[in-house]
Order: C-alpha cells, then sequence, then structure tokens
C-alpha cells in the first residue's frame, strides 16, 4: 500500500500523518492548539511547525486558551525572543486574540467542537483520493468556516488554513485510498456518523 506522500519527507510528518491526520478530534484544547499551529505554518511548512509544536506549548500554556484569554497584557517582546517558535509578531499576538475568541464561541456554542463540526453536520466527510494532487487546498465547507471564525474575530483563519484545520482534526478524511490510514480513518468516521456531534 501506498501512503500519503506528502508525509514521508520527515519523521515528525510521519508520525503526525500515522497518529492524528484524519482522525475525529472533539477535545476543545486540542482544536485550539490546531488553530493556532495552522495559523502559525501560513506560509511556511507543517513539517517546520510540527518540529517546533513542543516549544509553542511551552511558550502558549499548553494552548488552554481560557488561561490564555485571562492574559491582561500579553508579553509579545518575550515571546518573540523565543527562538524555537516563529517570531511573527501578528502570528504571536493572533494565539491571545483568538484564545478571547474562543472562549466567547464556547459560551454561545457550548463547544469549540460544536461550532466548528457544524459545517459538517457533525460527521466526518470521507473523500477517495487516488493521489496527494487530487486532494482540495479549500471547499466550500471551508470558505464558510473562514468567513464564520473572522466574524467572530478569530485571525489567520482564512479558507486555505480553515481546509488544513479540517484535515488535521479529521472533519475530513483526505488520506489517498492506497494509504494504510485511510480504513482506519474511514472506521473512526463511521463511529462518529453512529453519533454524531450535533
Amino acid at each position: 500500500m501506498e501512503p500519503c506522500q506528502w508525509a514521508q519527507q520527515s519523521e515528525s510528518e510521519r508520525h503526525y500523518h500515522d497518529t492524528e491526520w484524519g482522525v475525529p478530534t472533539f477535545d476543545d484544547q486540542a482544536i485550539f492548539e490546531f488553530i493556532c499551529l495552522e495559523g502559525a505554518q501560513a506560509g511556511l511548512s507543517w513539517r517546520l511547525i510540527l518540529e517546533k509544536r513542543s516549544a509553542y506549548r511551552a511558550a502558549f500554556s499548553d494552548f488552554d486558551f481560557y488561561q490564555l484569554a485571562n492574559v491582561a497584557e500579553p508579553n509579545i517582546a518575550e515571546i518573540m525572543a523565543n527562538h524555537e517558535i516563529v517570531r511573527n509578531r501578528l502570528k504571536v499576538a493572533s494565539v491571545f486574540t483568538n484564545a478571547k475568541a474562543a472562549v466567547t464561541l464556547v459560551e454561545e456554542y457550548g463547544s469549540l467542537a460544536k461550532a466548528l463540526w457544524q459545517f459538517t453536520d457533525g460527521v466526518p466527510i470521507v473523500n477517495h483520493h487516488r493521489s496527494d494532487a487530487d486532494v482540495a487546498t479549500a471547499t466550500d465547507e471551508s470558505r464558510s468556516m473562514s468567513r464564520f471564525l473572522k466574524k467572530r474575530g478569530f485571525k489567520f483563519v482564512g479558507e486555505t488554513i480553515c481546509y488544513s484545520l479540517m484535515q488535521a482534526l479529521g472533519m475530513v478524511n483526505d488520506h489517498v485510498v492506497t494509504c494504510p490510514r485511510y480504513q482506519p480513518c474511514c472506521e473512526l468516521a463511521d463511529s462518529v456518523k453512529a453519533s454524531p456531534q450535533k
């Protein structure tokens, strides 16, 4: 069987692909982490972000968005001095902005999971791609999600970033059909369909 080719360039990508990518995720803290990491990746490689993931967790309180939202005056300069993360001021500041937006979203919907999974009606979309080249970079669902999040104050949530987020959260199974992870993710999707997140 041939795995997804994009994930074969490094050990960090292979591990992420084999353990997380396409796995339905409903944990709010994990969802917030992916929102921030996908935003940090904009214009860069996902491999770079994966290799800095532990540093991001240390810099941003393990992505506890309630804790981040309560920081009155984030010390952006101190975080920017950390060479272990991507030192982009707008991206760093967006973590705190997004944390506040996330808290508000939870107050409105009950959870980040419910707010985001509504764009796939609470169940994963299972695609049937033969090669990585067939995989979309944005869809109607990711465009709708992007508009939704931007309206609620989130930053770095364009339609392409939102589609990557959907893939990361298992809202869509974009493993190619020859990938060893395709069928396990299909089975996970079936289990969610049996008890959809509404």
